[in-house]
């Protein structure tokens, strides 16, 4: 007859060696027993089970720079002298755990940077940067699927803030330029020459996802023979967004005309004119009182003795002044080779020409339109689309100033962006040139409004 078991020992939780005679290991199969569970001090006949012994804890703290993480392990990092960048598996299963402790409280002071190896995380793909920099911090994560990826599972970790990945732009913001003063008197004296539009660079790192809104300012009206204050400033050009530093670049100021329609402020300062006594009208500050830094440069005074014009302000020199034969030129320029090739853009317009000596307008590159002359064209010359030019200023002809000259309109302005080929995303709006292969480069020229999404 068989032997009865005696019970009640498993019942209360415990066994004996006379309980468990036999124990075919092949039929356990998986499971772990409580420490409480197995009192016996003699289990020679329990081998090899594939129970499962938890997170093997590292007895090596972690110093470096970098970590290879392993599944199943928990890392104590200490950033006391450097970040970690801590790369994790390239592959793994569902319920994969692997657990980092701020070990020495400093990981605001020193970072940590998780690589996600191909594998997403929270649901991002591994293009997103993953820090964890607060004091005292535990990072618990385990792998939930492809779909998800790793997700944190501690309480003090478990906020969804991947910063995505980003890249620089380069930026080129120019305003547009002011009108050209006119020969608003009845008489001889000539218009100074509008200021240029403002011109600014930027690089910026640009998170992906940034929508980039660009401005393009107008050129300004240029004075209408007779009509003094019809003349008007630049508009300004901008870009802005999310996460972005603003820059603005401040419209031209228009040329001064005779008497009391003074030179205005702006990117870059109009140009004088012919007051009928006392000093000519000084050419207004290069930037706004309100703007820094500086993008751009003053206007050229007018002549009381030659009753002529002086120069707008350029984005890389002050306007020029009368001289005996020729009003004052427009001032210089700025190149850039954003496009990948040298352009020079925002000069300043030319002054008008005046009676009875100075037959000719002043001179004007960089975009900004030349001025009137007095025995030439009396109309100043218009500056140069998405370039910022100032317009340049009208002349008298005649000895009686029996034919005007109206200002010139300045020159629309203009926003350039440059990226590396690979980084381009190809969205915009607003119908930019986009131009791309650039010595690796795309350049989005924007010659209207519209916006770039990164």
């Amino acid at each position: 007859m068989t032997k009865a078991r005696d019970l009640s020992n498993i019942i209360s939780g415990g066994f004996t060696a006379d309980d468990i005679p036999n124990l075919d290991t092949a039929k356990i199969t998986s499971g772990t027993f409580a420490a409480d569970r197995i009192d016996n001090t003699s289990l020679s006949n329990v081998t090899a089970l594939p129970f499962s012994a938890g997170i093997d804890w590292q007895s090596t703290i972690v110093t470096g720079t970098t970590l290879s993480a392993v599944a199943g392990k928990g890392y104590w990092i200490d950033t006391t002298s450097n970040d970690c960048t801590i790369t994790l598996p390239a592959s793994a299963s569902v319920g994969d755990q692997i657990i980092f402790v701020d070990y020495a409280r400093t990981w605001n002071t020193n970072k940590i940077i998780i690589d996600s190896n191909g594998l997403n995380y929270q649901g991002d793909p591994d293009t997103f940067t993953l820090e964890y920099n607060t004091n005292g911090q535990t990072v618990n994560i385990v792998y939930s699927g492809a779909t998800k990826g790793w997700i944190p599972v501690s309480d003090d970790d478990v906020t969804d803030a991947p910063i995505p990945p980003s890249y620089d732009i380069d930026f080129l913001v120019i305003a547009g330029g002011g009108g050209g003063g006119s020969d608003a008197f009845p008489s001889t004296p000539g218009g100074g020459g509008g200021g240029a539009g403002g011109y600014r660079t930027s690089t910026q790192t640009v998170a992906e996802g940034t929508v980039i809104t660009v401005t393009v300012g107008d050129g300004g009206n240029g004075g209408v023979a007779g009509s003094s204050g019809t003349k008007t400033s630049g508009s300004d050009s901008s870009i802005s967004g999310s996460g972005l530093t603003t820059i603005t670049s401040t419209g031209g100021g228009h040329g001064a005309a005779y008497n009391s329609y003074a030179a205005a402020t702006g990117g870059s300062g109009g140009g004088g004119s012919f007051t009928g006594g006392g000093a000519g009208y000084a050419g207004a500050a290069g930037n706004t009182p309100s703007t820094s830094p500086s993008q751009g440069n003053n206007g050229g005074d007018g002549s009381n003795s030659n009753q002529a014009g002086g120069g707008g302000g350029g984005a890389g020199g002050a306007g020029g002044v009368p001289s005996a034969s020729t009003a004052g030129a427009g001032g210089s320029g700025t190149a850039s080779s954003i496009t990948g090739s040298s352009v020079t853009r925002a000069g300043g317009g030319g002054g008008g020409g005046g009676y009875p000596s100075v037959n000719s307008g002043g001179t004007a590159s960089g975009g900004g339109g030349a001025g009137g002359g007095q025995n030439t064209q009396a109309d100043g010359v218009s500056g140069t689309a998405n370039t910022g030019g100032g317009g340049g200023g009208g002349a008298a002809q005649g000895s009686s100033g029996d034919i005007d000259g109206d200002g010139g309109n300045g020159g629309k302005g203009v926003v350039i962006l440059s990226m590396l080929d690979a980084d381009y995303s190809g969205t915009t709006t607003g119908s930019p040139t986009v131009d791309t292969g650039v010595s690796g480069k795309t350049i989005l020229t924007f010659n209207g409004s519209g916006s770039y999404t990164t």
